[in-house]
């Protein structure tokens, strides 16, 4: 019998959790029962805002609406059936958004096989594919909580203004337009503007925990899905949530709080192909930012397979993800994770973000706040005011410019070798390209390499998604990461219309703005720039190989 199956496991709503139970049982005392002595499940359940200590009070009282927000969200569903109706054959969704605006969708689209495309990038390029595909027939969902995300706002300008060069009138543009955003935002008076249909979410739920809102729902209802159904998921797993017993969510919030603070602080994410597609970049976020502050933090890093490298090792908690399994069916889908949980998609999303607010109350850190996440920011728009820091390249190789702190080697298999071998024992190494992810979808394959080379965690982002994910635990969390900074030529740039600046340019911006952020924390930083981006990450993963030889 498998080890997970002949442990207890726990399980309501058909979410099953394996494995939680013993991962509690290494840590020197339990932290399930210091979690149940302090009342978190039934306060946690009431909304309680003082489970994370005086200073996450005042933000706690306006973010825990996730806890029932499915609830309410059953009050959106005529209001999405007519907006269906009314949009007819604007058939092509395209949802504009960035961070919890863009990854729950994503993971409800590709779960559920319906078509949807994200744009949650400042590439030109990939601005550009999404701007010639069935623009006649296309609604773009522009999603923002506050109004105010420079990449989204910057594919509603493009969007309208690609409409107006259609032929369309402004009121015909703007029947192309759904926006959600929150009451009173920005964006809420812009959308009356454009004479957009406008579908405000909830207020007090944040971004990252925000699947079951207006923000999950909207656009994968235009998209076909039968959100109802996750809402129904979410309703039945929400009973258990007060239980001290044969609550699974609780189960996974303590062995992820237990294994932190045993020193498994990174936990490798990896999906075991029973039917759930994708959950993991949005766990990433969930996790990453919500725990990466005050010097500590969980470290997601998403694996691509039971069997890819990087889901292992002394200090990572390997925890796979699926569907509803069949009795006695071995969880894992072939790796022997620590921890398995399976179940409904709409159950994981409140699961995942239960237990997470959980690791919070065991960490002693906020869960709901990102104090580090507007540093890049602010750093991008002095870059776009002043212009793009004068830098010369330490040395190029082919179609690749390496730019390489002092001291670091001058040949490309070296640098890269300098930059594995200075990992050390806890350290992880942040793989973050800011190319197209659909054009130049190789580069991913950087990370399981890289990851058998290091044998240590190594997480891939694609920039400036990335920012609004692990980009606050690089910044906030344990000071231990190393960074591997990948850029592209721009060869047909692309105007962000109304501003004074192209998309290649504020994506420059923005790499530039972060290698700022994260060279003023004395952290290696290695950029390479590619020249001619196909040739470059077909060179890049030749020199990775070579290391691995």
């Amino acid at each position: 019998m498998s080890e997970l199956l002949a442990q207890p496991a726990e399980t309501a709503a058909g979410l099953t959790v394996h494995g939680a139970d013993a991962v509690d049982k290494a840590a020197a005392a339990s932290t399930r029962a210091a979690v149940v002595a302090n009342g978190v499940p039934g306060r946690l359940a009431a909304k309680d805002p003082t489970l994370w200590g005086p200073d996450a009070e005042a933000e706690a009282k306006i973010r825990l609406g996730w806890v029932d927000t499915h609830a309410r969200s059953r009050d959106l569903l005529p209001q999405l059936a007519e907006l269906t109706a009314e949009l007819g054959d604007l058939d092509h969704v395209v949802l504009a958004g960035m961070g919890g605006s863009s990854l729950a969708p994503e993971v409800i689209a590709r779960t559920l096989g319906r078509p949807l495309t994200i744009l949650d990038t400042t590439d030109p390029g990939q601005v550009r594919a999404a701007l010639a595909d069935r623009l006649e027939r296309t609604v773009v969902v522009v999603a923002s909580k506050s109004g105010s995300t420079v990449e989204t706002d910057s594919h509603r300008r493009a969007y309208w203004q690609a409409f107006l060069d259609a032929g369309m009138t402004e009121a015909e543009a703007g029947r192309h337009f759904v926006v959600v955003t929150d009451p009173g935002s920005p964006l809420e008076a812009t959308a009356a503007e454009m004479g957009a249909f406008t579908v405000l979410a909830d207020p007090n739920v944040g971004g990252r925990f925000s699947a079951l809102t207006a923000f999950g729902l909207v656009p994968t209802a235009l998209a076909g899905v039968e959100v109802a159904e996750l809402l129904d998921q979410a309703d039945a797993l929400a009973a258990s949530l007060n239980g001290e017993r044969d609550n699974p969510a609780l189960a996974l919030g303590a062995a992820l709080g237990a294994a932190a603070t045993m020193g498994r602080d990174k936990i490798a994410l990896v999906s075991d192909g029973t039917g759930i597609d994708g959950l993991g970049d949005w766990a990433e976020q969930l996790i990453a930012e919500s725990t990466g502050k005050s010097g500590v933090g969980i470290l997601p890093v998403v694996v691509e397979s039971p069997t890819g490298p990087g889901a292992t090792g002394d200090d990572v908690l390997t925890v796979t993800y699926g569907g509803a399994l069949a009795p006695g069916t071995v969880p894992g889908g072939g790796c022997e994770p620590d921890v398995a949980v399976n179940g409904p998609l709409g159950a994981q999303f409140l699961a995942w973000e239960y237990a997470t607010a959980v690791a919070g109350v065991v960490l002693g850190i906020d869960p709901f706040n990102q104090p580090n996440v507007t540093e890049s920011k602010e750093n991008t728009n002095k870059i776009l005011a002043g212009g793009p820091p004068a830098e010369t390249p330490s040395f190029t190789d082919g179609a690749i410019e390496v730019y390489a702190p002092a001291g670091a080697p001058g040949d490309l298999a070296g640098v890269l070798r300098w930059l594995v071998d200075g990992l050390g024992d806890d350290g992880y190494l942040a793989v973050m390209a800011y190319l197209d992810r659909f054009a130049d979808v190789d580069a991913a394959r950087l990370r399981p390499a890289l990851a058998e080379v290091a044998g240590r965690p190594v997480t891939f982002g694609w920039g400036p998604r990335f920012l609004h994910s692990t980009g606050q635990y690089h910044k906030g969390g344990p000071q231990v990461g190393s960074f591997l900074q990948i850029t592209g030529a721009v060869d047909v740039d692309l105007p962000v219309p109304g501003k004074p600046y192209t998309f290649g340019e504020l994506q420059a911006a923005q790499a530039a703005g972060d290698r700022q952020a994260l060279a003023g924390r004395e952290r290696p930083v290695l950029r390479l720039h590619l020249t001619d981006r196909s040739t470059g990450v077909a060179q890049l993963l030749d020199a990775v190989g070579a290391l691995r030889a």
